[in-house]
């Protein structure tokens, strides 16, 4: 089994059925959808508007370029791809509307699924959007395309800010996983801090920091140094300058085994909390609360098994964990809202085309609050 973030054999083990049972798992009561029809909805923000945005991987394509660049090494690999992925935007009752669209996507090989990935996440400095793509580069059947961070215009257009691939392949990290190598890299999320936007990307391993007016792309940490057993960093969340991340770890899942980091700008980091399963999520609360969201909790690879254990906790100051939502199936994303409610992307994995959806999760304060 592929040990990045991309979760193998998903789709082809899930297959038809993924539908027939997903409704067998019931969500905490505290849940509820918020939106549907959207196509691998991985990371999403509030706009300064008050709306939702979204980003979709989309739905790959059938365009290759097997013969004419570095290839994913087999079974992940060969990719295709195809410009199926967008940004969506949800205004507060839920209607949603495209904010640009056409933009990369790729899937892996039949072998692994056909498993999507495009518009990996969103993210505002001021008024002004910002995207990071995972779907893009040669090596990911898109001649002509590199990852990148885009500059998302008010109306749909869009121009590159930062060349994530040339980078990448400009600046290798220590410990390169070659079995499981993606030469364009799959970034995951990102984060913006004064100014500047902070990426991770997880199949190399490393946390960038780019400047969105100049384009500079510096490396804050290269996680394989001190980890070439990959553990697979993910998500990232900023509060008052300091860093959180999470990290997925290695199939077949085993409970309890990740880590979330506090991480410097400085590169320095360190685990801070344990204990987690396939961390893809941390958010803070406006009063500093640290939330998780846990994608996968049951021990195994993912399979239909998988289905309605996602959940997500809360770090608490006393240093033990409390049970936020639980009945979420593959989620790969979460923010809070202008509202004080949790925002999450569910289905973001392996669900046929329109079937990913936004759920709105009710934070409860205490024990009685909770279901």
């Amino acid at each position: 089994m592929n040990r990045n973030w991309r979760l193998g054999k998903f789709c082809a083990l899930l297959g038809i059925g993924f539908f027939l049972v997903q409704g067998l798992w019931a969500q905490s009561k505290n849940v509820s959808v918020f939106a549907t029809g959207l196509n691998n909805p991985r990371g999403l923000k509030f706009g300064p508007d008050g709306d939702l945005y979204v980003a979709e991987g989309g739905t790959g394509g059938s365009l290759s370029t097997v013969g004419e660049c570095e290839q994913v090494p087999a079974p992940v690999g060969p990719y295709s791809g195809g410009f199926t992925a967008r940004i969506s935007k949800f205004n507060r009752r839920g209607v949603r509307s495209t904010m640009a669209d056409h933009l990369p996507s790729s899937q892996t090989s039949p072998d692994q699924g056909n498993l999507v990935s495009g518009v990996s996440d969103v993210e505002f400095i001021g008024d002004t959007l910002y995207a990071v793509l995972a779907g893009a580069g040669c090596s990911h059947g898109l001649a002509g395309t590199d990852n990148a961070v885009l500059r998302i215009h008010k109306d749909g257009h869009w121009d590159v800010v930062a060349d994530l691939s040339v980078f990448q392949k400009a600046n290798p990290v220590a410990n390169p996983d070659l079995e499981d190598f993606e030469p364009d890299g799959t970034w995951y999320s990102m984060v913006a801090h004064e100014g500047r936007l902070y990426a991770v990307e997880p199949n190399h391993q490393e946390i960038d920091r780019i400047n969105p007016e100049s384009g500079k792309i510096e490396r804050v940490v290269d996680i394989s140094i001190e980890h070439p057993v990959w553990i697979g960093p993910t998500s990232i969340v900023s509060r008052h300058g300091k860093f959180v991340f999470g990290t997925l770890g290695q199939f077949p899942i085993v409970p309890g085994t990740e880590d979330v980091y506090q991480l410097k700008q400085d590169g320095d980091y360190h685990s801070s909390a344990s204990g987690f399963t396939d961390v893809q999520g941390v958010a803070y609360d406006e009063r500093g609360g640290l939330y998780i969201l846990e994608s996968m909790t049951a021990p195994g690879f993912p399979s239909p098994a998988q289905l309605g254990t996602g959940t997500i906790v809360r770090l608490e100051r006393w240093g033990g964990v409390t049970t936020i939502a639980t009945g979420l199936s593959f989620p790969s994303a979460m923010t809070f809202g202008p509202d004080g409610k949790l925002y999450v992307s569910n289905l973001g994995f392996g669900a046929p085309p329109g079937a990913g959806e936004i759920l709105q999760v009710n934070v409860p304060c205490d024990d009685h609050e909770r279901e």
